[in-house]
């Protein structure tokens, strides 16, 4: 029996993927490349946005023709966050589908194939991906009890739920030794972690907890939070040698009022103050964000307030979305989606035309400097792989995946940097 998987959205979504591919192996399964090889397909979704829903849909009709057509026996299952506790509207929309699970419900796709089977309390616990190259993510708490008003995460996902840490041990341990030499630990509030557990451990007890695996030379962590960012966490980052100096906190909006009506939780003055810390504590990190543009009742000087606050904080890197509205969600029962679709594509290409220019200030500031990559693979000819500070350098030479190499920076762009081998022996800075 073969599967393929199809994988839409987040970090957490393919790492939901993996350890699907991961139970499936130890059932028997083989993996194809092609869903015209498989007897079972499976489509993780997303539907944080209405686009990723979209590509979802449109990539189930193609199954649904490939069934029809040339594969009757072909079996389609539906994971993520597209399904819901009630699938009955689903069903009727997509009455192909076989099979429908919520996200992490592992057991509802494994027991619709082997019903007879004795998957045990231990079987997912003990299940690991299996690595395809040298990173990999780590999910370590599941679910989201912040209930953002344009979010449908809590209600797909469920309430936050932290794994303990010597599970998490277990899993860094096994990836490590089949070759993974970063692991990114995942959350949609990671540095919610731990406060569900017995002994409340943080963030920075996990990553101390797993700083001495064998074979890691580097840990990060996303998606963070602001209220949940401690400055302990943050000191944490600065003390542990393999933790990288890199931050992504998504502020949404530079607007209080805004930020009220999305209820983050946070002001933008609160906000300012994570920055401030994270600064201080830890120098030359490079710090990351997500922005929504068009979110319900967003006036022009509300959105003016949030190109003042990238131009203030000076992002390394701005994740940027129009606001789409999600069933189910508080914004969509009780607020008008009343800014103008033309309106959000603009207020979206100011955002992106800003940070183009914020973004190659700071990478061309990175000319000339040595800067340590961790080799990720090859492509075009060239190598590519990332800084401590997740900066995307492509080089040419001669060296394996998961190797450290000192790359002396020559070019810069927005998006990537461009550089040669440093001379043996040549330290970072």
């Amino acid at each position: 029996m073969r599967y393929h998987i199809w994988t839409e959205g987040c970090q957490m979504n393919e790492a939901d993927s993996a350890k699907l591919a991961a139970g499936l192996a130890r059932l028997g399964y083989q993996e194809a490349s092609r869903p015209e090889e498989a007897d079972l397909a499976v489509v993780n979704t997303c539907v944080v946005r209405q686009k990723a829903e979209d590509r979802a849909i449109s990539y189930l009709g193609y199954l649904r023709h490939l069934k029809q057509r040339k594969n009757p026996q072909l079996r389609i299952a539906v994971m993520g966050c597209l399904v819901g506790p009630r699938v009955d509207e689903l069903k009727a929309r997509l009455p192909f589908v076989d099979i429908w699970a919520r996200p992490q419900d592992f057991d509802a796709i494994l027991r619709e194939l082997v019903p007879e089977s004795d998957l045990g309390g231990e079987f997912w616990p003990e299940t690991f991906p299996e690595p395809k190259g040298p990173t990999a993510y780590v999910p370590v708490i599941h679910g989201c009890d912040k209930f953002c008003t344009y979010c449908i995460v809590p209600y797909r996902r469920g309430r936050e739920r932290s794994r303990p840490i010597a599970e998490v041990q277990r899993e860094v341990r096994y990836l490590c030794s089949r070759g993974v030499r970063e692991v990114t630990l995942l959350g949609q509030t990671v540095e919610a972690y731990g406060k569900d557990l017995p002994d409340r451990p943080d963030l920075g007890d996990l990553m101390a907890a797993l700083h001495e695996t064998p074979g890691l030379v580097r840990l990060r962590f996303l998606t963070s939070y602001p209220k949940d960012m401690t400055e302990r966490i943050v000191r944490r980052v600065a003390e542990l040698p393999k933790v990288c100096e890199y931050f992504n906190i998504p502020v949404q909006s530079g607007d209080n009022e805004v930020l009220a009506r999305m209820r983050r939780g946070y002001t933008v003055e609160e906000y300012l103050e994570k920055i401030d810390l994270i600064r201080q504590v830890v120098p030359g990190a490079a710090i990351t964000t997500d922005v929504i543009v068009g979110f319900c009742g967003e006036t022009e000087e509300e959105f003016q307030h949030t190109l003042d606050l990238l131009e203030r904080v000076r992002f390394d890197k701005v994740h940027v979305a129009a606001y789409s509205p999600r069933p189910g969600t508080i914004a969509w029962r009780r607020m008008d989606d009343d800014v103008p679709h033309h309106e959000k594509m603009r207020r979206l290409h100011a955002v992106e035309e800003l940070q183009e220019g914020i973004a190659r200030q700071l990478n061309e500031a990175l000319v000339g400097t040595v800067q340590e990559v961790l080799v990720e693979g090859e492509r075009g000819g060239k190598l590519y792989g990332r800084t401590r500070t997740n900066k995307l350098v492509h080089f040419p030479g001669e060296a394996r995946p998961g190797e450290l190499v000192q790359v002396r920076i020559e070019r810069a762009s927005p998006w990537s940097l461009q550089g040669e081998l440093a001379a043996a022996g040549t330290r970072a800075g």
